[in-house]
C-alpha cells in the first residue's frame, strides 16, 4: 500500500471516529495500532511503548496536574467572588458596567489558572443573575461571560500553552511570555465592544440603580478592590515571576502556585475536607484525560511521520504555488475549521506535527506561529456546535437563558477573536517583544 493512500486513508479513519463520537484517545490510539501494523507489522508495539513511556517520562507535563490542582483550589478560595462584587459596585454607573467586571475579573482569573471551565461555571453562577436582574440583554451576557471565560487557555499560566511547549519543543517560559500581550488585546477588544455597543444601545445594559449604588460607600469599593487583587498579584508574581526572572523551572513554579493557593484557600477559611477531596478528584480526572490523549496523538504521530506523512503533506503544500502568507492563511483556516468538531488539545497534536515544519520552511518565527495558533483556538471553545464553553455555560444558566441566547451570543466575540488574531499577525512584536524582554 503507497504512503500517500495510508496517509488519506488515516485522516478519513480520524474524521469518521470524530464524527462517530467516539474518545479522541482512543480514536488516535485505535488508528495508530492498525495503520502501524499495516505499514510496520507488530515491530510497530516497540515504538508505541517508547513513545509513551517519552510522554509519561516529560518533567515539563508534571506541571499540568499541579496547574490543574491550583485552578481547582482557587475556585474555592472565594477570590473571584469578592473581586467581581467589588468591581460592579465600582463599574456599576457606567453603561455595561456589570459586564465590564465580569471581563476584568475573568482577566484576572486567567491569570491565575488555565482551566475554562472553572472561570466560566464560576462567572456564569456570580454573574447572570445580577445580569438578569438588572435588564441587561441575555445575547450580549452570555457571550460576554463565555469569552471571558476562554481568556484562561490563552493567559498564562495555561496548560495549553504547555502543551504547545512541549509540543513545538519550545521553553515555557517563553510562550508564557509571548502570550501576555495577546491575551491582553482580546480583553481590551471585549471591553470595547461592550462599552460602544452598551453605549449606542442602553438597554442592552443599563447602569446599576443610585439606590443600589449609594448603600455601599466609595472608599468601602475601593479598598475591598484592592485587597481582592492582593491574592491574584501574589499568585502571578509567585508563578509568572519565578518563571521570568529564571527563579524556578515552569513545573517548579506550578508547585509553588498550588502551595500558594492552598494557604490562601486555608487563609481565607474555605478548606473543607469535601472540598479538598473533589479538588483532588477533578484534578486526577482532567490530567488522566489530558495524558491519554498526549499518549494516544504520539502513536498516531509516530506513525503518520514514520510512513512518510509529514514529507508528502509539506511536500503537497510547498510545491502548490501558493505565496507564504496564503499558505499561512491556509493552515488557519483549518485550526479555525477543526475548532468546531475537536478541542484545543487534539488540535495541537494533529497539527502540530504538520503544520510546524511547513512554518520553518516559510521562515516564521516559531514562537509567534505558536502563539497565533493559540490566539486562533480561543475561538475552538465558542464556535458551534462542540464549543465547550457554550455547554458549560448552557449547564449552569438560570431559567429563561437557552441554547440559541448563547449561540447567538458568541458571534460577535468570536469576530473580535478572529480580529485580534488579525491584530497579532499586522503587529508581530505584540508577541516577540515580552520574550525578547524577560527571556534570556
Amino acid at each position: 500500500m503507497s504512503e500517500t493512500l495510508l496517509i488519506i486513508l488515516m485522516f478519513i479513519g480520524l474524521l469518521i471516529g470524530l464524527f462517530m463520537g467516539h474518545p479522541l484517545a482512543f480514536t488516535l490510539g485505535g488508528l495508530a495500532v492498525i495503520f502501524g501494523l499495516l505499514g510496520w507489522g507488530p515491530s510497530v508495539f516497540y515504538m508505541f511503548m517508547n513513545r509513551i513511556y517519552g510522554t509519561m517520562d516529560n518533567y515539563v507535563l508534571i506541571a499540568i496536574p499541579l496547574f490543574i490542582f491550583m485552578a481547582q483550589l482557587l475556585d474555592q478560595s472565594g477570590i473571584a467572588e469578592d473581586l467581581f462584587d467589588s468591581l460592579r459596585y465600582l463599574f456599576g454607573r457606567l453603561r455595561g458596567g456589570v459586564l465590564l467586571a465580569v471581563i476584568v475579573v475573568s482577566t484576572v482569573f486567567a491569570a491565575c489558572t488555565g482551566i475554562v471551565g472553572a472561570s466560566i461555571v464560576t462567572m456564569g453562577l456570580l454573574s447572570m443573575p445580577i445580569l438578569l436582574k438588572y435588564g441587561y440583554q441575555k445575547e450580549i451576557s452570555t457571550g460576554g461571560i463565555a469569552a471571558g471565560g476562554t481568556l484562561g487557555i490563552l493567559i498564562p499560566p495555561s496548560i495549553m500553552l504547555v502543551v504547545m511547549a512541549q509540543q513545538a519543543t519550545l521553553s515555557v517560559g517563553e510562550l508564557f511570555a509571548a502570550a501576555v500581550f495577546p491575551g491582553i488585546v482580546l480583553a481590551f477588544l471585549y471591553l470595547s465592544y461592550i462599552v460602544v455597543a452598551c453605549w449606542a444601545k442602553p438597554e442592552w445594559g443599563p447602569s446599576a440603580s443610585e439606590e443600589e449604588l449609594a448603600a455601599v460607600s466609595t472608599r468601602k469599593v475601593l479598598l475591598q478592590s484592592v485587597k481582592s487583587l492582593v491574592p491574584p498579584a501574589i499568585l502571578v508574581l509567585g508563578v509568572l515571576g519565578s518563571i521570568f526572572l529564571g527563579v524556578s523551572t515552569p513545573t517548579e513554579a506550578a508547585g509553588l502556585g498550588a502551595f500558594l493557593t492552598f494557604f490562601m484557600v486555608v487563609a481565607y477559611r474555605k478548606f473543607t475536607w469535601n472540598g479538598f477531596y473533589k479538588a483532588c478528584l477533578q484534578t486526577a480526572k482532567t490530567n488522566a484525560m489530558v495524558i491519554f490523549i498526549l499518549c494516544g496523538a504520539s502513536c498516531f504521530t509516530g506513525v503518520f511521520l514514520g510512513i512518510g506523512g509529514g514529507e508528502v503533506v509539506t511536500e503537497f503544500i510547498l510545491g502548490s504555488g501558493f505565496g507564504k502568507w496564503t499558505i499561512f492563511a491556509f493552515m488557519m483556516v483549518i485550526v479555525f475549521f477543526l475548532g468546531m468538531f475537536i478541542d484545543w488539545l487534539g488540535i495541537v497534536l494533529i497539527c502540530f506535527p504538520i503544520f510546524l515544519p511547513i512554518a520553518d520552511q516559510l521562515e516564521f518565527n516559531r514562537v509567534w506561529f505558536v502563539v497565533i495558533i493559540a490566539v486562533n483556538l480561543q475561538a475552538s471553545f465558542l464556535t458551534p456546535p462542540f464549543g465547550y464553553a457554550l455547554f458549560y455555560l448552557a449547564g449552569i444558566a438560570p431559567p429563561g437563558v437557552d441554547l440559541m441566547h448563547i449561540y447567538r451570543g458568541v458571534v460577535p466575540f468570536v469576530l473580535l477573536m478572529l480580529v485580534g488574531l488579525v491584530i497579532c499577525v499586522l503587529f508581530p512584536q505584540l508577541v516577540l517583544w515580552l520574550p525578547s524582554v524577560l527571556v534570556q
